[in-house]
């Protein structure tokens, strides 16, 4: 699906609606899954971006990517279920883990092992950091669609994912540090 028609239109039909949800549901939850750490939470978040996003598509003005402007939304929406009084009450648990997919073959083992421990370090990371990386490395945001969907500048940007970066590299040695010693 291309995006261009979407710059002018202000209202989708059921089938354009299909094909931006099936382009973008699975980005759009794994973002909030990285946000709030809920698998139901993130199915709540996704539908309710894409919710707003179909009663707003007036509002988007293509100055940005779709994937953008829907992860703005989802950022937005998670942060206002963060607020609610029924997430502060419930405690996080657990690390990052898609379910929808099968386990990987044995034969790739020591790659997804590897993976693996990136991604737990990444989740280690302060919230802050591992939305940078996560948007920059996962998502492959621009330093631009990045300082949009923050609203911060570039150059905030830059350097909270050159100190994200930094910070990253300190765990990954740590644990390799500490995986050393116990050998």
């Amino acid at each position: 699906m291309g995006e261009d028609y979407l710059h002018d239109i202000t209202k989708l039909e059921p089938p354009e609606v299909d094909a931006l949800v099936r382009r973008y549901w699975h980005d759009v939850w794994q973002y909030a899954y990285f946000l709030t750490r809920r698998e139901h939470l993130a199915e709540d978040i996704a539908q309710d971006t894409f919710i707003q996003a179909i009663r707003r598509m007036d509002t988007f003005r293509g100055q940005s990517s779709i994937k953008s402007w829907l992860f703005k939304i989802a950022r937005n929406t998670a942060f206002n279920y963060k607020k609610s009084a029924f997430l502060r009450k419930v405690t996080l648990v657990g690390l990052f883990m898609d379910t929808r997919r099968s386990p990987s073959a044995e034969s790739d083992y020591m790659s997804t092992s590897l993976t693996d421990e990136i991604w737990a370090a990444v989740l280690r990371l302060p919230r802050n950091h591992r939305e940078m990386i996560i948007l920059h490395a996962h998502y492959e945001m621009s330093y631009n669609e990045l300082a949009d969907l923050l609203a911060i500048s570039e150059g905030t940007v830059k350097s909270r994912l050159y100190r994200a970066r930094a910070k990253l590299a300190k765990l990954l040695k740590e644990a390799d540090l500490h995986e050393t010693e116990n050998r």
